[in-house]
């Protein structure tokens, strides 16, 4: 018997109080066309209420699409997930405190996943220590709701003497998840996503927790038509398949029409790319690059961290290294804004939850990522802001178990404006926010743990570089031409240690030609 439903009778499937589950990666495998159905099932009969949603990384567009689908106030009493940046109808409701909330470490959630399918208590790892993660600290809560729930998600485990971390496991209910190809049997293939993420997983942990497995996917075809090597997800997980609209099924957020250079379908020629303008992101690009080692695996954060590949392609040394996202893409040319969780030309996909398993092994030689707030003891918060928390996503994983760790960005948040002359920077108007504060708004990476493991932490930015040691932020370069007290020290909430042999940053930064870089 086919297993093909309309996505109406999917909605239906979703009852009151059940825990849900939802695969995607950004836009990136997001099942729209069941989201969009359980949306408009809930606007029509107030059914079903009081859903826990969960979900491992974050899952919008920044207004409408995604996880914003599941707002509407009374459809979900409480979220677990990774991260909530891209939900701003989601994150309005739990600053409401109309919604319990629980942001965990991306890699985490991923790996509940595995743990709910082998009936497994949670997940035992240290990520998280001495973050806001931790349950000393603030035990992964988002706001007073969840405070109030009494609820924990995560508690301290003493094993041989060393703190880990136990994350519970999530038993689901019933998950929405996305392919390209579903047969009659229910046989899903992923050949024209860009990402693999977590649909298996998500698929095993809802079977096994005697829920209801339902995949959108852009076509239905005969049984025993999808080859052996393109079946991701057997038939006896899923209970259901939908075929969304085409304006539902794109492959992500970002564009309106398939890539196949994101599947790994095709390879394209990479047009000679235009040298990155110089300025404060080439600058901090610069900088980061020279802690670059031939063969190191490397992962990039969003923004301005960024500017380390673009400065690897111009110099030419982009295929010594190997670029990765925590989505599971190796290689290629990263993608950024709504396609972030993307390459171009990827090497390989793997699983969200192995590239997570690599990372926190310490398989990650060097990682560059942003910082919202760098405090004296060397913390850094890039996960709540004004009361708000975004979420992790996965910083946590990534910091933690990087080999070295280079947070980078510009000294001050901002309209900040610089200039640059003979190979010298000025600051023509300072940014309005300062960076570098006495305490942190919340540990999103924790100095402590750092030191205590033996991590080489770096903070650069266009005119100061910062190392983290054992006493603290110590300063070890800044740029030709700022001046220390009145563009550095000034622009500081705390003073930092100094190092007696204070450097110049290398003068090839600030010249507009080819630092020619080699290893």
């Amino acid at each position: 018997m086919s297993k093909v439903v309309s996505p109406e009778f999917a909605a239906s499937l979703v009852k009151d109080g059940m825990t849900i589950g939802v695969g995607g990666f950004v836009g990136f495998g997001a099942p729209e066309e069941l989201l969009i159905a359980l949306q408009e099932r809930y606007k029509e009969t107030k059914s079903p209420k009081g859903l826990t949603i969960f979900h491992c990384a974050g899952l919008g567009d920044g207004a409408e699409r995604g996880i914003n689908h599941l707002a509407e106030e009374g459809l979900a009493k409480k979220i677990i997930c990774g991260h909530i940046g891209l939900e701003p109808k989601i994150s309005k409701l739990l600053v409401e405190n109309k919604m319990i909330g629980f942001c965990l470490p991306q890699g985490v959630t991923s790996q509940i996943l595995r743990a709910t399918a082998g009936k497994k208590p949670g997940v035992l790892t240290h990520v998280g220590l001495n973050t806001f993660a931790d349950p000393r600290v603030e035990g992964c809560k988002v706001n007073q709701a969840a405070i109030n729930s009494g609820e924990e998600v995560v508690s301290l485990v003493k094993i041989e003497g060393k703190d880990y971390l136990l994350y519970k496991s999530v038993p689901l209910d019933i998950c929405f998840i996305k392919g390209t190809l579903g047969d009659e049997d229910g046989n899903i293939s992923l050949q024209k996503e860009a990402l693999i993420s977590d649909q298996l997983e998500m698929a095993a942990a809802t079977h096994n927790s005697g829920g209801i497995v339902i995949a959108q996917v852009e076509n239905v075809v005969k049984k025993g038509t999808i080859k052996a090597h393109d079946v991701k997800i057997h038939g006896f997980l899923v209970d259901y398949i939908v075929k969304g609209k085409p304006e539902n099924s794109y492959q992500g957020f970002a564009d309106n029409y398939y890539r196949p250079e994101l599947s790994g379908e095709i390879t394209i020629p990479l047009s000679a790319m235009e040298p990155m303008e110089l300025g404060n992101r080439k600058i901090c690009g610069r900088r980061g690059a020279l802690e670059l080692k031939k063969g190191s695996l490397v992962n990039l954060g969003i923004g301005v961290p960024e500017a380390v590949a673009a400065v690897a392609g111009e110099e030419g040394i982009s295929g010594d290294i190997t670029l990765s996202i925590e989505s599971g893409v190796l290689g290629g040319v990263p993608t950024g804004g709504l396609a972030i969780g993307g390459t171009v030309n990827p090497e390989a996909i793997i699983k969200q939850p192995d590239i997570f398993d690599i990372y926190d092994g310490g398989g990650l030689d060097v990682s560059f990522l942003g910082a919202a707030e760098i405090d004296e003891k060397g913390n850094v918060n890039v996960s709540k802001f004004g009361g708000r928390v975004v979420g992790p996503g996965g910083f946590i994983n990534i910091s933690q178990n990087a080999k070295k760790v280079c947070f980078t960005g510009t000294f001050t948040a901002g309209k900040l404006e610089t200039k640059i002359e003979d190979s010298k920077l000025t600051i023509v108007k300072e940014g309005n926010g300062i960076k570098f504060k006495k305490s942190v708004e919340q540990i999103t990476f924790s100095a402590d743990y750092a030191n205590e493991s033996g991590q080489e932490i770096y903070y650069i930015t266009e005119r100061a570089v910062f190392k983290l040691t054992d006493k603290g932020v110590k300063l070890i370069e800044i740029a030709p031409g700022v001046d220390l007290q009145k563009d550095i020290l000034a622009n500081m909430e705390f003073k930092p240690l100094i190092a007696e042999d204070l450097k110049l940053m290398d003068e090839r930064i600030f010249k507009n030609e080819k630092m020619r870089l080699s290893f």
